[in-house]
């Protein structure tokens, strides 16, 4: 008899559970907060485009420098490279 108890207290208990659970998911003053989570994923992905396309443009724009005879080139990043390991 008192197992009977001790499982109804416990379906009780979970039910109560289970209500405020549901009550905090669905709750009005939430929902701006989770529609903004819900959408990191994507800020993610469009931050890594952006990233991707700037940084390939900053490329395209190295190559067309050295292309036009506006830089160096290697030469002055090795000797550059060179000097910061004399540095160290």
């Amino acid at each position: 008899m008192s197992i009977d108890i001790l499982r109804q207290i416990a379906v009780v208990l979970g039910s109560i559970a289970f209500l405020a659970v549901c009550w905090w998911a669905f709750s009005p003053k939430r929902k701006k907060r989770f529609e903004e989570d819900a959408k990191l994923p994507f800020a993610d992905e469009e931050q890594s485009i952006r990233s991707a396309y700037e940084a390939d443009k900053n490329k395209t724009d190295e190559d067309s420098a050295v292309e036009s005879g506006q830089s160096d080139g290697p030469e002055e990043t090795s000797a550059e490279h060179k000097k910061g390991q004399d540095e160290k």
